[in-house]
């Protein structure tokens, strides 16, 4: 075949694709091979262009007659590592060997894959510490505590706990589940967001009572009213104001605002936008670009003592993006000198904020 006319057989192929002749140099290239390699490869000796050992020895080794063979070839986006599988073909050009070399993205497949041993890794983990107190405790009370009543109470308290614990896993992970399975089904159901807000308040008044905290809601009237799940967002404000309560609740006070704007630049368009502050220790910058992930924990110890399973904010996330909206995290550590940036105007500490900015119909 002419070169001309793979020259058109290429440009069709929507993969990249590059030819290297029996000569070891590029002699062709799709636009795709270009913005994957740069537009300057003609011409160039292939080990120049993809350099690494793998891919070399399956180029070299087909151009010496051997079958077809499919590597793996590492490729940049910036900073992103992307995954390719390049599938390397013996060609006949000018009626010299010569190669043929596919490339298929496989990052997303790679990426999901990681997920998915991460994810189990990561519930393995997170039911293997309950599970083994529960084990033990009743190996316990089967032997040495079997006739002693006060440990006997003590270790079915524990064990208690630690059973709610694994509940509270199990029902988050259905629930992330659930809301990631209809990510991209737009709920159309009318909502009116401060009667939400305030169902959620009443939800965890005696929550914030136990922990000395105050809830101060500003809400707008009329209500804003928009589309959306009503049983979802309530789970979203209901987390939010539950961590501030738990995590912020030493700064005695959690505000609530309920807004709207004309147009936001995030969502390019008019917006409802949710605010839940505390006042409390706060968040090292550091921690906040991952705090949507499942389960990241700031700090892991305290988190499971409170009963966080680390798939909250997880939801909160898959749950906002489900209603095309947007959620910001704004927060900063209390600067132990008393300084007046990284200090609230009464004393208490830097605290967090919590942004949810939900659509508004036109």
């Amino acid at each position: 075949m002419r070169i001309d006319d793979l020259s058109t057989l290429l440009s069709a192929i929507p993969l990249p694709t590059v030819m290297v002749a029996s000569s070891e140099r590029i002699v062709n290239s799709n636009r795709a091979a270009e913005e994957v390699f740069g537009a300057k490869t003609l011409g160039r000796h292939y080990i120049t262009v993809f350099r690494q050992p793998v891919m070399l020895d399956a180029i070299e080794s087909v151009l010496r007659g051997e079958p077809a063979r499919t590597t793996r070839y590492l490729g940049h986006e910036g900073e992103r590592e992307i995954v390719y599988s390049a599938h390397v073909a013996p060609i006949s050009i000018e009626g010299e060997a010569g190669v043929l070399i596919s490339f298929q993205d496989l990052t997303a497949q790679t990426e999901a894959g990681q997920m998915r041993r991460d994810f189990v890794a990561n519930v393995s983990h997170e039911l293997r510490t309950p599970l083994t107190a529960v084990l033990g405790f009743i190996e316990t009370l089967q032997g040495p505590a079997r006739n002693d009543e006060a440990a006997r109470e003590r270790f079915l308290d524990i064990m208690q706990k630690e059973a709610s614990r694994m509940n509270r896993l199990v029902r988050d992970l259905l629930s992330l589940s659930r809301v990631e399975s209809e990510e991209r089904i737009r709920p159309m159901e009318p909502v009116a967001l401060g009667a939400l807000v305030t169902s959620s308040i009443r939800l965890l008044q005696s929550a914030a009572e136990r922990a000395g905290v105050t809830l101060d809601f500003t809400r707008p009237e009329p209500d804003v009213e928009l589309n959306g799940d009503t049983d979802q967002l309530g789970q979203v404000f209901t987390n939010l104001i539950e961590n501030a309560i738990k995590y912020g609740g030493t700064g005695e006070r959690i505000e609530i605002g309920l807004a709207t704007q004309d147009y936001d630049r995030d969502l390019r368009g008019p917006a409802a936008v949710v605010t839940v502050r505390d006042f409390g220790p706060g968040i090292d910058p550091v921690h906040i670009p991952r705090l949507t992930e499942r389960f990241y924990r700031v700090d892991t110890h305290r988190s499971r003592d409170l009963g966080g399973t680390g798939l909250g904010l997880a939801i909160v996330k898959h749950i906002i993006n489900r209603h095309r909206g947007r959620l910001r995290i704004e927060s900063g550590l209390a600067d132990e000198g008393g300084g007046e940036e990284a200090r609230s105007g009464d004393g208490h500490g830097a605290g967090s904020t919590f942004i949810v900015k939900l659509p508004l119909s036109s």
